[in-house]
């Protein structure tokens, strides 16, 4: 057993390749046994622990001040040093337990994604890959310096997000033309950028004797239980059973507002003229709320956000030169989650926080599985951990339920984040289609006009009922927005898939709240031992894409919000 590895965060950061090495000799030395399997499984899970933090530690600091240009040097040293080494060094360690014919217990899907991950491996793809990164982070900072002068002072387009919220109309125009005037200011330069990522994945994708780059990712991804044409299923799917009732969502906004036409900065207001929701002012206020919320859904779930708050483990307000969006990371070594968001106030923090909430705890309760390759899971299911957590947190809203509400205003924010989801199902289905498109048709979108175009054709098809006419430059450059299309391209139906799963478990919740937590915890707990269909029948949903399914659940919504409403 290793006994000489890092045990502390600020020895771990210190680490040279040099003194990481010889672990991997070590590993790869040895003869593998049935008798000795779970020793060499063991050590290899401490190994990769470490090696997992000291990535993630780097990768937070560097999104955590996008200006820090020690913590850039430190995260591109990594990627250079480190690495390349450590996945040919991990690439031997696979291939070595997939010689021995060994199959250690629940480890079945594991060494089934280890002969996926093998096969993908080629040598000459590292530097690829680990430019790749340097990629992702010029990406960041572009978007992480966008500012803006608003009122007299430089904020960054997030912190103009309550001004979308603003019951006059003009002011709220004011502001939305204001963040697109700045983002289109980088046109170009995500152009360029584009030009780059689709030119490097191509590169990894024939490296790897792949047809093209969908192909490639889909292995990487573990994509075992689907295909792009059940994708394809799933966008048919929306446009006939979500987009709708999408429609009668914009229709009855348009209709309260009392406008000719729903444009795109009348979409957060509230359309009854109430002052917006503002459940706190400081990351402190939104940690005491999330708290109270999550010993209500689940005293195990409010111990382990409790620790996060203890520990200093979340960093959630907003400021200048932070990487945009919101994610949870995963300190494998101190077997800890992180969490990062860009909160400014609003009611949609308070769901992110819900939201990144459930990763942590999908950590917490995978970090019992004794080794690192069981406890990884695909997306499909980690989002049903986080997404099914928001509603499963909903009836806590409530200052009476643990939460910071009037009953009247938990209603509102319970109806608004169920209108939110049934219209993120269209929004989501342009992205995922989008990047269909870009990998099926590469040439054409290596010149950015032809994305504009295809953004623009996707948008027309399934986000119907808001007029973005005289705005066509700012609608058909929506792509250049979505993070994830730059820098973890085909991650996105993943959130699509996990919402209809996560649907499903708050169905279950409405009849047996502690029943549906109980099957939720129980699958976050499984870690990546099963295939995606045992994990939501676990969880008590079904893994699908079809129509039927994806309409009972806009139905059971849809009867939701109208019983709030009424309430």
């Amino acid at each position: 057993m290793f006994s000489s590895l890092p045990q502390t965060v600020p020895d771990l950061l210190k680490w040279q390749w040099s003194e990481i090495e010889p672990y991997f000799h070590d590993l790869a030395a040895r003869t593998l046994t049935a008798q000795n399997v779970h020793d060499w499984l063991a050590d290899w899970t401490a190994l990769d622990e470490r090696l997992g933090e000291m990535y993630a530690r780097l990768s937070l600091a560097k999104t955590q001040n996008t200006a820090d240009k020690d913590a850039e040097q430190a995260y591109n040293a990594f990627l250079d040093n480190i690495f390349p080494k450590a996945e040919a060094a991990r690439q031997k360690l696979r291939e070595k337990l997939l010689a021995s014919g060994l199959e250690p217990q629940g480890f079945e899907l594991p060494l089934k994604k280890m002969r996926a991950s093998a096969e993908l491996f080629r040598e000459q793809n590292l530097p690829l890959l680990t430019q790749e990164q340097k990629l992702v982070s010029q990406y960041e900072k572009i978007i992480g310096a966008q500012t803006v002068e608003w009122d007299g002072k430089e904020v960054t387009i997030a912190q103009l997000r309550p001004i979308y919220q603003n019951p006059d109309r003009a002011t709220r125009e004011r502001a939305w033309r204001l963040a697109m005037s700045r983002q289109l200011a980088d046109r170009q330069a995500i152009n360029d950028l584009w030009r780059e990522f689709l030119t490097l994945r191509r590169r990894i994708a024939a490296n790897a004797d792949k047809p093209d780059y969908r192909a490639y990712k889909w292995q990487q991804l573990h994509r075992f239980d689907y295909t792009p044409d059940d994708c394809r299923t799933f966008h048919r799917a929306i446009e006939a059973a979500v987009v709708p009732a999408a429609q009668r969502i914009y229709e009855r906004r348009r209709k309260r507002l009392g406008v000719e036409t729903l444009r795109p900065w009348d979409l957060d207001v509230d359309p009854l003229g109430r002052a917006p929701l503002k459940p706190f002012n400081t990351g402190d206020e939104l940690k005491e709320i999330a708290a109270s919320i999550f010993n209500r859904v689940d005293a195990t779930l409010g111990g382990y956000f409790e620790t996060m708050v203890r520990e200093n483990l979340l960093d959630l307000e907003n400021r200048k030169n932070k990487a945009p969006g919101a994610y949870c990371t995963n300190f494998p070594m101190s077997k800890r989650p992180f969490i990062f968001q860009n909160a400014v106030g609003l009611h949609s923090d308070l769901q992110t926080i819900l939201h990144e909430s459930g990763h942590a705890f999908h950590n917490f309760e995978r970090y019992a599985l004794p080794y690192a390759p069981q406890r990884q899971v695909g997306m499909e299911f980690a989002e049903v951990a986080s997404m099914a957590m928001e509603l499963l947190a909903s009836p806590y809203l409530a200052k009476n339920q643990g939460g910071v509400y009037s009953d009247a205003d938990a209603a509102r924010a319970r109806i608004e984040h169920l209108e939110s989801e049934i219209l993120f199902w269209p929004y989501m289905a342009v992205v995922d289609a989008f990047q269909h498109w870009v990998y099926e048709n590469p040439d054409a979108a290596m010149d950015a006009s032809n994305c504009d175009a295809e953004w623009a054709r996707l948008w027309n098809r399934f986000m119907v009922g808001v007029d973005w006419s005289g705005l066509e430059q700012e609608m058909m450059t929506g792509w250049h927005r979505k993070l994830h299309i730059h820098e973890v391209p085909f991650y996105y139906v993943e959130y699509g898939l996990a919402q209809l799963g996560a649907v499903q478990v708050w169905g279950n919740a409405l009849r047996n709240q502690a029943r549906a937590v109980a099957d939720y915890r129980r699958a976050l707990a499984l870690g990546g031992t099963v295939s995606l269909p045992e994990l939501y029948a676990t969880a008590g949903a079904r893994f699908a894409f079809d129509a039927a399914t994806l309409q009972r659940a806009v139905d059971l919504m849809e009867e939701v919000i109208a019983k709030l409403e009424n309430e």
